[in-house]
């Protein structure tokens, strides 16, 4: 037998209207304070491997330089998991971008370091793996330095 609407008292409604509406803010918020904990787990690993000037321009522009391993071109690695890596000439105007990232679903962070490590140890393999892009948006990294 089914209720109708009209039967059901409307304080009583509301209060499981209400159980429901606690429950799925409860589960939303427990999601969101476990992916922050991710998240600074994956900075914390990005930042024990970032040299003291790639740390220092990460706290201020969210950004970090590194130096790739074969040609010795400068690479900047914006925040973020794609379309984050740009190449550099010397007067530090991005020439093109380059999308590439590790498989998973990963931080930002654990991106990040993978971006690094992989352009300082094997520059040539990384981007024949990479996809370019143009660089005619400003990248990232030309964003205002968050206070």
């Amino acid at each position: 037998m089914t209720a109708r609407l009209r039967d059901i008292p409307f304080s009583a409604a509301l209060g499981r209207v209400a159980i429901a509406l606690r429950g799925t803010l409860v589960s939303i918020w427990d999601r969101w304070q476990a992916y922050e904990r991710i998240e600074a787990r994956g900075f914390a690993l990005m930042f024990a491997w970032l040299s003291p000037e790639q740390r220092s321009q990460f706290e201020k522009y969210k950004r970090f330089d590194v130096v790739g391993s074969e040609s010795g071109k400068r690479y900047r690695i914006c925040y973020g998991m794609s379309t984050n890596v740009y190449a550099m000439d010397d007067r530090d105007h991005d020439v093109i971008g380059w999308c590439f990232r590790p498989v998973g679903c990963l931080v930002a962070g654990d991106v990040m370091l993978a971006q690094k490590i992989a352009l300082e140890t094997d520059e040539r393999a990384t981007l024949m793996v990479a996809r370019p892009f143009p660089s005619s948006l400003p990248p990232r990294s030309h964003f205002p330095p968050s206070s």
